[in-house]
């Protein structure tokens, strides 16, 4: 096996048990690997530190499997670690019964590179690294035998795969089409999913206790969905009751998916639900010069910032959605703001909810912080997987 030293000193992250390896802390390869193989990961005096996957394309060299040097990777490691996180969403009984699930998180669950979602008996698999792509058949076997799953497809069609060096990839790996579609049961909501061509696997499953909280607030509240994809929110919102629901999203095949989940719901007053295609920014002007106010106003936007390279641009972009927003409600009116990207600390984030406010000329207080529920965990040591972060405001 190949051994993969350290620069001396940079062997300080392992020690906290943070699985990514850069460029910049490699003094070089000792043998030869093929990207995805495992290395041994050593520090410069030659001290065993970790197994880990080799990436030469990519600006993080290596993830590490194992902070157990002597730990073998191999089919039954792949089995063990999958069991243990399925186990671990059976036992938490807040995720029992749901349809929509996320059974593996990436590096909170010690897979890097791994997401698993399962929809029904479907499970959406989605490799973004070298070393997960190697173990592409150990996965697939572990996940049928942990989840018992009819079905498993993947959806390897991330841009963050080029940096790997690897192409996209989509397509059954287990199974084949249903002949109907793919509908999931969401908090007394029904909602089709599509696996092929929808965002992220299908779903965005880390939404789903938020959607439950606007569906508590919406009572006699007028609603605000901006960037409203299939309509989780609004549909949730209507459920709440609220009196109206404005939905706005650019993607026409995104509406279609979101009228069809109204139909899928009767038991919801379908007049009150209004969808809209426009680019938001553009929406929100018009709002504004209309003189539209609202009572509850969702903004949750696609991510802005893959990276921190990418912070002050999307800064600016949070920034604006959120003036308007501020400017559009009623007294008393609620504000639920969201970024999914993980180039924008919790703590940034805030302050850009903060200015905005300052910029529309209110006052506003954090009633709630909102995350990603407890089937996407974040690893203590990787602050990185915190990647959903929002803020419930009031404003006076």
């Amino acid at each position: 096996m190949a051994q993969l030293v350290l620069l001396p000193g940079k062997d300080r992250s392992l020690a906290r048990r943070h699985p990514w390896i850069f460029a910049a802390s490699v003094d070089g390869l000792r043998g030869r690997a093929r990207p995805g193989d495992t290395v041994e990961v050593v520090a410069a005096n030659g001290r065993p530190l970790a197994k880990a996957a080799w990436s030469p394309q990519s600006k993080i060299r290596a993830r590490v499997w194992s902070f157990d040097a002597d730990e073998i990777i191999d089919d039954v490691f792949f089995k063990r670690r999958i069991q243990a996180a399925v186990q671990r969403r059976q036992d938490l009984p807040e995720l029992r019964g749901h349809d929509g699930l996320r059974l593996i998180h990436g590096e909170s669950d010690g897979l890097p590179g791994l997401i698993a979602d399962r929809y029904g008996d479907t499970v959406v698999l989605q490799l973004t690294a070298t070393g997960a792509d190697k173990w592409r058949r150990a996965i697939v076997a572990a996940l049928q035998q942990a989840t018992g799953c009819a079905r498993i497809y993947e959806r390897s069609d991330s841009d963050v795969r080029r940096l790997e060096g690897l192409e996209p990839v989509s397509g059954w790996l287990l199974g084949e089409a249903a002949d109907e579609a793919l509908v999931i049961g969401e908090n007394g909501i029904r909602l089709k999913v599509d696996i092929v061509a929808g965002h992220k696997t299908g779903f965005y499953l880390d939404q789903r206790d938020n959607r439950l909280l606007t569906r508590e607030l919406a009572a006699g509240r007028a609603t605000l969905n901006c960037f409203c994809y299939t309509g989780g929110f609004s549909l949730q919102a209507l459920a709440g009751g609220a009196t109206s629901v404005l939905s706005i999203d650019s993607s026409a095949p995104a509406l279609r998916t979101a009228a069809d989940n109204l139909l899928l719901n009767p038991q919801l007053d379908a007049t009150r639900a209004e969808w809209r295609e426009d680019d938001v920014f553009s929406a929100l002007r018009a709002l504004k010069s209309d003189a539209r106010r609202f009572d509850l106003i969702i903004l949750d936007p696609p991510k802005f910032a893959p990276s921190g390279a990418h912070a002050e641009a999307a800064a600016r972009a949070y920034r604006d959605i959120n003036v308007f927003g501020f400017r559009l409600l009623n007294p008393g009116g609620l504000l639920m703001s969201y970024s999914c990207s993980g180039g924008i600390r919790r703590e940034h984030f805030q302050e850009i909810v903060a200015d905005a406010a300052v910029s529309a000329g209110c006052d506003a207080r954090i009633l709630r912080r909102l995350a990603a529920p407890p089937d996407h965990p974040v690893a203590l040591h990787f602050s990185e997987g915190e990647y959903l972060k929002g803020l419930l405001c009031q404003v006076d």
